[in-house]
């Protein structure tokens, strides 16, 4: 498939494409924020208080340990047939959580929805970057990125309607149109030339990557919340967990067509951007766990005015996304990323010091700083990664930049929550007391702080790669000549 350059926009001739991409990254962004308004709805309706932060677990787990996979059969198959198969999964998924008839059921169709939304939003960046010149992707990323700017205000808002209504299962069925939507259109617009061969399938590396992640990524998530670090239950997780792993880095080498091949992370853009996303991954986490909860408990705000804080730094990221391109293309994309990364660790500096004494305007200020360093980090690193590459290995280095966002969320998670605990069960009163929300909140945004300092680290390790055209060179070639030469 080949870039051309047409215009970016709605009315262009790729107008149609963008627009079932955004509808299609939109159901992931919604399905992410409209879901918590709802608990106490679903909670009264089906029970199984104990059990419902499975209902957010479940999709984390699932999504994440998919999106590799997804990423290499889209390098196979094609985009269109992978996208499609995800938004169809996504859309079963929702029609079933809409029915559900007991928590059990709804966690497992939460899982189900996951896998969808594992294939859905990896897969519409890669189909970005392969539709949109190395010029136009920025730009392209910012009408993507503010997809998620309006779900952060329209998700909760949306589920606070449904629940106080007492229609929580409208949270789920409101996907049914936006799937049949997203997939009626890209299947009429998205064309694709894939040169048809035979492949073999790692099914065994595919099933090893996903229970060895699926088992890590669960113990990062429940220690210290379904069971103490040094259970017997969260040393077994680890264990089988990393055993499985090394099994399937042994399969891997062995592999005709590995699921993840081990370039994937030697080459040294590629392996720093990743870690530039695990880094961005840590710190979005460490913000949209505990911002809320901070003002809520230091300063009793309703969750409406602390949504709308939160909501500042999905504004910043796509006004400093769209306008991403005119820096890399003048100083490169390392220099773009410092720059971003210095800006997200000034609004995370600013944070971390004013916690003491919360103020509304100062934390949605400092969130909107970051949402700005925020856009100028994930987006040149992203679209250098993806332009290093031939469109065959496009897939699976977008998946991976993305399966690197989400381990650095779920390890933030897990470590930020440790963090807060271990405050918690020092303090009288524990998480109800305001004083106690104020420490441990402050101590989440100084791990943040520490989490954008690596962050920093990584970006210096980059290779100072430039976008820019050269003897006849289209800029992908000639930025996949310069990462050649830095290996």
């Amino acid at each position: 498939m080949t870039t051309t350059s047409q215009g970016v926009g709605f009315r262009s001739e790729r107008g149609p494409i963008l627009i079932a991409l955004m509808l299609a990254t939109g159901l992931v962004a919604i399905d992410s924020t409209i879901v918590a308004t709802a608990v106490p709805s679903i909670v009264r309706d089906v029970g199984g208080f104990s059990s419902f932060p499975w209902l957010f677990s479940a999709y984390l787990l699932a999504q994440a340990v998919s999106v590799p996979i997804y990423g290499k059969l889209s390098d196979m198959a094609g985009r269109k047939p992978i996208i499609l198969a995800g938004i169809g999964l996504f859309l079963l998924g929702s029609v079933l959580c809409g029915i559900a008839w007991s928590m059990p059921s709804l966690i497992a169709f939460r899982a189900l929805q996951g896998l969808g939304a594992g294939a859905v939003l990896p897969v519409s960046i890669t189909i970005a970057g392969d539709i949109y010149s190395l010029e136009e992707r920025a730009k392209v990323q910012g009408y993507l990125a503010s997809v998620w700017a309006v779900s952060s205000v329209v998700g909760p808002s949306l589920g606070g309607i449904f629940a106080s209504l007492g229609l929580w299962r409208g949270i789920f069925l409101v996907n049914v149109p936006l799937c049949l939507l997203a997939g009626w259109m890209l299947l009429r617009t998205l064309h694709e030339n894939v040169e048809r061969a035979k492949h073999r399938v790692d099914f065994a590396g595919a099933a090893l990557l996903a229970v060895s992640l699926g088992l890590l990524i669960l113990g990062a998530l429940q220690g210290g919340q379904a069971w103490e670090w040094n259970s017997p239950a969260s040393i077994g997780v680890f264990a089988v967990g990393g055993v499985l792993l090394a099994l399937f880095l042994l399969v891997e080498r062995r592999a005709a067509e590995p699921v993840l091949p081990s370039w994937v992370v030697s080459r040294r853009l590629l392996g720093t951007t990743a870690l530039v996303s695990f880094g961005v991954g840590a710190v979005l986490i460490g913000l949209t766990s505990f911002v809320p909860t901070f003002l809520e408990g230091a300063l009793s705000s309703s969750p409406l005015v602390a949504g709308l804080a939160l909501a500042a730094l999905t504004v910043g990221w796509p006004i400093s996304a769209s306008q991403a391109g005119r820096l890399y293309l003048r100083i490169g994309f390392k220099a773009t990323a410092l720059i971003g990364v210095s800006v997200t660790v000034a609004g995370l500096l600013v944070l971390a010091l004013t916690a003491t004494v919360p103020n509304v305007a100062s934390v949605a200020g400092s969130c909107f700083v970051v949402g700005l360093g925020l856009g100028l980090v994930a987006t040149p690193t992203l679209i250098a990664a993806q332009s290093s590459v031939p469109w065959n290995e496009r897939g699976v280095v977008t998946s991976t930049n993305m399966f690197a966002r989400s381990i650095g969320s779920a390890l933030g998670v897990a470590v930020f929550g440790a963090v807060a605990n271990a405050i918690y069960a020092g303090t009288p009163g524990g998480d109800s007391s305001g004083p106690a929300v104020v420490a441990a909140s402050g101590a989440v945004f100084l791990a943040a702080l520490v989490a954008g300092l690596v962050t920093v680290a990584a970006v210096l390790a980059m290779p100072a790669v430039r976008a820019g055209t050269s003897g006849g060179k289209g800029p992908d070639q000639v930025l996949a000549d310069a990462e050649d030469s830095t290996q």
